[in-house]
């Protein structure tokens, strides 16, 4: 369902130029933002000192995350635990100074995933779906040949599923949450009329790594009830006729 030719990427790398299909940037920004919340400081070890507090403030947080986006400079960009209070001041950079006229909010709770897209590179195709802490977005290329604007490279669909998954011991929610995302993704497709093997990008905090069903799910494609996480059975309800892979 993911394009074979997906290339992973880990910070510092930028981006290579010029980037062929599509790109995406998954960050977890970490709440506190602005204004709500005041445990930053305890996410340092060793403990910052008097004169390096400044390290834990948002604006300087900020700064780095407003130079690494920018340097990536991808098509699409998932932020995780934004903040709905200070939204708009807090990621205001992200239009004024970089060029992402694409925004989609979660639309509850206190850490929410945020899209943005450059609306110059691709172009949002149905609304945004808003299920269990994912949020769905699904895009077109456009043509960048600037002798050719506003055309459709291709009419491939990309599916991107922004996701920041119920932290603690809730396995069983996790893989609730990834599968009504993913199923979420296949009913949209069916109804624009996408292949079979679409083009579905997952991404975000899932909470968990290879012990998690969740990230299982997304690797099998199904979660049976021999699958224990956190000393408990999670499982999905039924077996997926799909197979993600990483």
């Amino acid at each position: 369902m993911v394009a074979t030719t997906c290339q992973h990427l880990i910070a510092p790398s930028t981006l290579p130029s010029p980037v062929t299909g599509l790109s995406v940037l998954s960050y977890n920004v970490l709440l506190p933002n602005s204004q709500d919340g005041w445990w930053t400081y305890k996410m340092y070890l060793p403990p910052l000192s008097a004169e390096d507090e400044y390290i834990s403030s948002w604006e300087y947080r900020r700064s780095l995350i407003k130079d690494r986006v920018g340097r990536v400079d991808a098509d699409i960009v998932c932020l995780q635990e934004v903040s709905p209070l200070t939204f708009e001041d807090d990621f205001e950079f992200m239009t004024e100074h970089l060029g992402y006229d694409g925004v989609e909010l979660f639309h509850k709770g206190r850490f929410r995933p945020a899209t943005f897209w450059k609306k110059s590179r691709v172009e949002l195709v149905s609304p945004a779906q808003h299920k269990d802490r994912t949020l769905l977005t699904t895009f077109r290329l456009l043509d960048t040949d600037t002798t050719r604007p506003n055309e459709s490279v291709s009419s491939e669909n990309w599916h991107v599923l922004n996701c920041h998954l119920q932290a603690g011991k809730q396995g069983g929610r996790r893989v609730r949450q990834i599968v009504e995302g993913v199923s979420a993704a296949y009913k949209l497709a069916k109804k624009l009329k996408d292949p079979a093997n679409l083009n579905l990008i997952v991404c975000g905090d899932f909470n968990g790594g290879e012990e998690s069903g969740a990230v299982h799910y997304l690797e099998k494609g199904s979660v049976g009830p021999d699958f224990i996480e956190d000393g408990e059975s999670v499982s999905s309800k039924e077996n997926a006729s799909h197979c993600l892979h990483p």
